[in-house]
């Protein structure tokens, strides 16, 4: 636990740290601006970044009345865990797919896809969400969450300001080599922040969907339901698109993103290869009590 606090920490300051990099191409006044508007993104992102995530999913909360198998198998896992029951959500979505988000166990949401009961058999669906309740109980849910929601307020304001510098014909006078050198600095500046963003994101993501998985195949003591299931949505999720932020995608199970043909997709993905994920779920790596 101190470790994910710790690696939260780091995230945040790094990532309002860009706040501040944008604001200060503006000078003093622009710095102070951007120091406020980090301070909010942090802040609000902290409190916030559930509500961010079901928003950019279009969850909604789904009653035991209406998805009863749902709610058992939280339930029992929960219980196995001793964790508390952590709100239920469910995504419009087709493509099968889940997420963990929320600042701490007590204040964690559980959202699936509609497109997930439909593929996968009772086991697989429990290992699934094993592993989405790992993410609560490690606390890994809160770096995300908040990173998802920080990296999103950076490429807004990134792009809040190129539109801004149109509008107000550049970045200032000073002789033209000074501005061409302002120009080029400043289109630098809106192209690497984002990106700088993104790259913190994905230096603390992977490792943690390697323990989820290890942690959410012992706490159901079985490592093949899980490989079984991650085969069967990172094949639908190439096959079936969905709609979210490029920012959320790491929230989720398998990258949701994975049917886009982007240029260097493996670097900038948040997700570990899933046959290597696969293969440490049909190992013995995870087998010992949880």
């Amino acid at each position: 636990m101190n470790r994910n606090n710790f690696k939260t920490a780091i995230l945040l300051a790094a990532l309002g740290g860009l706040c501040l990099g944008i604001g200060a191409f503006w000078g003093q006044q622009g710095l102070i601006i951007g120091l406020v508007i980090g301070l909010v993104f942090v802040g609000g992102s902290y409190w916030f970044s559930d509500t961010v995530a079901i928003k950019a999913a279009r969850a909604v909360p789904v009653s035991e009345a209406q998805m009863p198998q749902y709610y058992e198998i939280v339930r029992d896992l929960t219980t196995r865990a001793k964790m508390p029951m952590p709100r239920l959500y469910v995504s419009p979505a087709a493509q099968p797919n889940a997420f963990a988000t929320g600042r701490n166990p007590r204040h964690a949401v559980v959202a699936v896809t509609t497109g997930l009961a439909g593929i996968l058999n009772d086991r697989e669906l429990a290992a699934v969400l094993a592993h989405e309740l790992t993410h609560v109980r490690n606390r890994d849910i809160l770096t995300s969450s908040v990173a998802a929601s920080i990296a999103m307020g950076i490429t807004f304001l990134a792009r809040m300001a190129a539109w801004s510098s149109l509008f107000m014909g550049g970045l200032g006078g000073g002789g033209r080599r000074n501005n061409d050198e302002n120009i080029l600095g400043f289109l630098a500046m809106i192209i690497l922040a984002p990106l700088a963003a993104t790259m913190l994101q994905l230096a603390l993501s992977r490792s943690r969907e390697y323990e989820a998985d290890r942690d959410g195949a012992r706490l159901i003591g079985d490592g093949e339901p899980l490989a079984s299931a991650l085969q069967k949505l990172d094949s639908a999720s190439r096959r079936v698109p969905m709609a979210v932020p490029r920012e959320m995608a790491g929230l989720f199970i398998v990258n949701p993103l994975a049917g886009r043909r982007v240029s260097f997709a493996k670097w900038f993905s948040d997700h570990p290869p899933t046959e290597e994920r696969i293969a440490r779920l049909r190992s013995n790596q995870w087998a010992h009590r949880f």
